[in-house]
């Protein structure tokens, strides 16, 4: 993978919006400040668009993607691998925006990066791994065709976290298999949210219309780009409550809309008695901290059997107070800033809540900014909120299981299904574990922060509906169209 930027301009104009294949100005009488989390730098200043514009955005998208779904696969994919190249080409300065703009710790950037890479690359083999069946019927003379086509325009709402990898997931797959695109990015993220890759696919040759990033406010777009006629599907990645929403719009509305929602999460990480602790505490804080927590696969709740509860507490403790906290740009920063002033005041409200609850804070720190350093509490129980409710943030509560019963009961007690995972000696007890864990994904001996490109992403209960990756996603974006023939002249009872 090449890191050479040397000879390569880089992107700007990142206060236009990317509507029919033309960068224009918003027309919206409101701007989006778009600010440096850890420092408070303004980046852009965007302003932001209308509802006629996000009209506009769908008439481009609806008009040209027939003409895109009859293009042969080798000329979809041919776009994808050059979008792959580019993106090599741009490597820091894809970091150096996601570091800026997300609040990214280095580290965090280069895995980001690597996962919308991988995501890229397994999109472009999709135009060719799209295929149909042939079935069987019981009527005399007749064939059944079954289809896969493309489901037409694509609503896109990502959200800041990991907004490269999370927007690129579904617009990569979307456009491979023959759909248009229209994306809003999180207000905090417009530009590794969307406004880059426009300009990635772009310089790549995708066809304009095809790819539309309209940044707006979400009193005057939110609404209106669920509940628009043209698109078949809406792929949201965010909060349960506004992933109801979304849902309600979808299918309560005059359009009638498939919906691919991937929600919050509230992942256990259960340490049995037989683990190697030492191992298990690294992987607790890494998984917990990594991007300050604010992933929907983080951990969230450490539930350790009793036996070996003290053991590592003491030990988890010893290291995550040799993390580094503070400038995400420094190579060993493990903990950067928190993306917004209202999420860190909503940590504040965790922290002061877990305390009156209770719990015993056995690491804190002076929160500097955004900058809020690792918070430990320990004598955490399921009831507590540190327990019921995502954190997002660098915020754990680790809760002491009777045995492994109660560490599963614990781990399945809870709304949420995303992500999980769990430490023991004995593999085949991990994976009898891992199978009675309520979640779309969980992880033996690893952390519940995984995702691959060929496999499938998603959860369960109030973490949301339908699979990203590989074979699902493809399901995802596109149809399924039932043609039967009659070959020869069928006899009717009347």
């Amino acid at each position: 993978m090449s890191t050479n930027n040397t000879t390569t301009s880089a992107y700007t104009d990142f206060h236009l919006q990317f509507i029919a294949g033309e960068w224009q100005t918003g027309k919206d009488d409101s701007s989006n400040t778009n600010t440096n989390p850890y420092n408070g730098d303004t980046l852009v200043e965007i302003q932001q668009a209308t509802k006629d514009q996000l009209n506009e955005a769908y008439d481009a998208a609806s008009q040209t993607q027939e003409a895109w779904a009859k293009q042969t696969p080798a000329t979809r994919a041919a776009v994808l691998y050059k979008v792959v190249n580019i993106l090599d080409q741009r490597q820091e300065e894809i970091v150096d925006w996601l570091i800026k703009e997300s609040g990214s710790t280095r580290i965090k950037a280069m895995v980001e990066f690597s996962a919308t890479r991988a995501i890229t690359l397994e999109a472009a083999t999709f135009p060719n791994r799209v295929h149909g069946e042939i079935r069987p019927s019981n009527t005399p003379g007749k064939e059944n065709f079954i289809y896969r086509e493309p489901i037409g325009v694509v609503a896109v709402i990502s959200p800041w976290n990991f907004p490269l990898h999370l927007t690129q997931r579904s617009i990569a797959p979307a456009l491979a298999l023959g759909n248009a695109v229209v994306l809003k990015p999180a207000s905090d993220t417009p530009v590794t949210g969307g406004l880059l890759l426009a300009k990635v696919f772009e310089e790549a040759g995708l066809p304009k219309g095809l790819l539309n990033v309209v940044v707006g406010s979400g009193s005057e777009i939110g609404d209106a780009i669920v509940e628009h006629k043209a698109p078949s599907l809406v792929s949201f990645t965010g909060s349960t409550s506004v992933g109801k929403h979304i849902g309600e719009l979808a299918n309560g509305g005059e359009y009638i809309k498939q919906v691919a929602l991937e929600l919050g999460g509230n992942s256990p990480f259960v340490v049995l008695k037989d683990a190697d602790i030492e191992q298990a505490v690294k992987a607790a804080a890494f998984g917990k901290f990594l991007h300050q927590g604010q992933i929907c696969i983080a951990i969230n709740r450490v539930i350790v059997e009793d036996e070996i509860y003290d053991d590592f507490v003491e030990r988890f403790l010893a290291h995550v107070k040799t993390l580094n906290v503070g400038d995400p740009n420094k190579q060993d920063t493990a903990v950067g800033p928190i993306i917004n002033e209202k999420q860190v005041k909503s940590l504040k409200e965790k922290i002061a809540k877990a305390q009156e609850e209770g719990a015993k804070m056995i690491l804190s720190g002076e929160i500097q900014g955004q900058v809020v350093p690792p918070h430990i509490f320990t004598e955490v129980t399921r009831e507590m909120d540190l327990s019921r409710n995502e954190v997002f943030g660098p915020l754990v509560g680790i809760i002491r299981a009777k045995d492994e019963d109660d560490a599963l009961s614990i781990a399945n007690d809870s709304m949420y299904g995303l992500s999980s995972a769990v430490f023991t000696a004995d593999m085949q007890k991990g994976l009898r574990f891992a199978r009675g864990i309520r979640a779309g994904m969980t992880h033996i001996n690893d952390i519940s922060v995984n995702d691959e490109s060929n496999t499938p992403f998603g959860g369960e209960k109030n973490s949301g509906i339908g699979r990203f990756n590989g074979e699902w996603v493809l399901e995802e974006f596109t149809r399924t169209h039932w043609i039967s023939m009659q070959n020869e002249p069928r006899e009717y009872p009347f």
